[in-house]
């Protein structure tokens, strides 16, 4: 470094990261690997200085790296099949396996959309195989499936949308550093009319849309992948749309109670009413392998129906 340069603390902080495609070359995966360890934590991130893509330590580079076995074990703890190759990890066959994950059993990790734009689930081979070798499995494995099951596959019921989404929630909401984040977030779930009608003031959502988690991978903006991919990525589900909103409704609240939204410098004031102090409801299951989900709709806390009975919501 010159004798001239002033070292500035976001000079220090991107010296001491990485972007994540030169991580990405620094760990020895492939694109989809290091994306995929990021949202499973096998790789942990840190917000970028100043806004934009998170970036990873180099402290967290050489921890990964210190790990037993790196590379083979992290690749092996990245790996994502599709149902082919997961019927023969399991031992079964692919129209079981196709029926254990749309009815909720196996949890997709990622999709993609091939070039007849038909959706591919994938999922973790570690998760596969443990949930093959579990006892309290085995008559998922051969035979009859339970009455429960087949009543919902026979009526054309597929959680693998939700239980994605389930997951992609959860790795949203731990990528998120405050409650605008998180209502951005959970916000990103929802079709865009639920989100005008519970997000009234317009300087609200614009800075809601502004803080909208990236989404990557998907074809151009507005193309028919897109489109099918959004449609994937957006709750349809009522019990999953009823949390979404009192999630959202409580992050809002707690966001409000720290800062306004920002808004234009036109003299209005910006003071947002104060709201209690909440705490988010609890994110349904759906992180990886699970048991067969409940038909009964996750429920906020009494503290959460009590403050929207007082706000009249």
């Amino acid at each position: 470094m010159d004798g001239n340069t002033i070292a500035t603390p976001a000079t220090r902080v991107h010296a001491a990261s990485l972007a994540q495609s030169r991580a990405a070359r620094e760990l020895g995966l492939k694109r989809g690997e290091f994306e995929l360890a990021v949202r499973l934590g096998r790789v942990r991130t840190v917000p970028a200085e100043g806004g934009g893509r998170r970036r990873v330590a180099r402290e967290e580079i050489q921890r990964v790296r210190d790990t037993a076995g790196f590379p083979d074990t992290l690749r092996e703890r990245v790996r994502a099949v599709g149902t082919t190759e997961g019927a023969g990890l399991m031992d079964i066959t692919t129209a079981r396996f196709t029926r254990l994950a749309r009815a909720g059993m196996l949890t997709p990790v990622r999709f993609y959309l091939n070039r007849y734009r038909a959706v591919v689930w994938l999922y973790l081979a570690e998760e596969l195989r443990e949930f093959a070798a579990a006892e309290v499995n085995a008559p998922l494995m051969t035979g009859r499936a339970p009455d429960r099951m087949r009543a919902r596959l026979d009526a054309g019921i597929d959680l693998r949308p939700r239980n994605w989404r389930s997951r992609h929630a959860g790795h949203l909401l731990g990528q998120s550093t405050d409650a605008w984040e998180r209502a951005a977030a959970v916000a990103s779930l929802l079709d865009p009319v639920t989100v005008l009608e519970l997000v009234k003031c317009p300087y609200e959502r614009g800075y809601l849309s502004k803080l909208r988690p990236e989404s990557r991978g998907h074809g151009t903006p507005d193309s028919p992948s897109a489109r099918i991919a959004e449609r994937i990525m957006t709750a349809d589900d009522p019990h999953e749309i009823n949390w979404l909103r009192a999630s959202l409704l409580l992050s809002l609240a707690e966001a409000r109670r720290l800062r306004p939204a920002p808004r234009p410098t036109t003299g209005l004031p910006a003071v947002a009413p104060p709201a209690p102090d909440v705490v988010l409801a609890e994110p349904p299951k759906g992180m990886g392998v699970q048991s067969p989900p409940d038909t009964e709709p996750p429920r906020p806390s009494r503290g959460l129906l009590g403050w929207l009975r007082r706000r009249g919501t």
